[in-house]
């Protein structure tokens, strides 16, 4: 549900959270980005940064310049805008994965939790164009969904101390991509062998909020035709 008028939240003394609605939809990530856009163009003097998220943007500011009850009234005034912002069209990227193995650890176990065998795992896996929903956690992570629900999967009760960059994996109703090592508690399906972020480059991860990303299944033998 898109709330009426956002919610707001303190996020210590130089954040505010902008809550737009209550769930992961495409309503309301839609009603994010709108708001992440009018904010960026208002260019409100004091803000330091603007983080989307799933239902929410987080507001950066400088508090010896602007005070939260005003950032709160900009944020009412932006959101009551007729919807139809000229959002970006969204790009799609195409992922290469190779699934289960020594690539995708817990492959089997997803499989047998639901009790099918782990190629229809796959099937459900690589059939979806998901949406990129937000950008976190590490560099260039992105947060895709939804995975279709005969897959849904709770995560790990254990996170990884070490999962390696390029992991492809899922967890509850998302599924995502390691684009550098890091710790984690997705369940681990597979690899890609895309690099999804390079600090060198810019923009430095070629997908943003928006976008659109489908997977589909490789063999080992083909790494090398698709390593960037």
């Amino acid at each position: 549900m898109i709330y009426d008028t956002p919610k707001f939240r303190l996020m210590g003394d130089r954040a505010l959270l902008v809550e737009v609605g209550d769930e992961i939809h495409p309503s309301v990530n839609r009603k994010v980005r709108e708001l992440f856009l009018r904010l960026d163009r208002e260019a409100v003097k004091g803000v330091k940064e603007l983080v989307p998220g799933y239902r929410s943007v987080m507001i950066v500011y400088d508090p010896l310049t602007i005070a939260p009850a005003s950032l709160q009234e900009t944020a009412i005034r932006l959101h009551e805008e007729e919807s139809g912002s000229h959002l970006p069209e969204p790009k799609s990227l195409e992922v290469p994965v190779v699934y289960g193995g020594r690539f995708g650890p817990d492959l089997s176990w997803v499989a047998s939790f639901h009790g099918i065998p782990p190629e229809e795992v796959i099937r459900y896996h690589s059939r979806p164009l998901y949406q990129v929903y937000m950008i976190g956690f590490t560099p260039g992570f992105p947060y895709l969904g939804e995975i279709p629900k005969p897959i849904e999967t709770p995560r790990r009760e254990t996170p990884r101390t070490v999962v390696p960059q390029g992991s492809v994996a899922i967890a509850q109703k998302q599924t995502g991509i390691y684009p550098v090592q890091s710790p984690g508690g997705w369940h681990i399906i597979g690899w890609t062998p895309l690099k999804l972020f390079d600090a060198g480059k810019w923009p430095p991860t070629p997908i943003e909020i928006g976008d659109h990303v489908r997977f589909f299944s490789i063999q080992e033998k083909e790494i090398g035709r698709w390593e960037t």
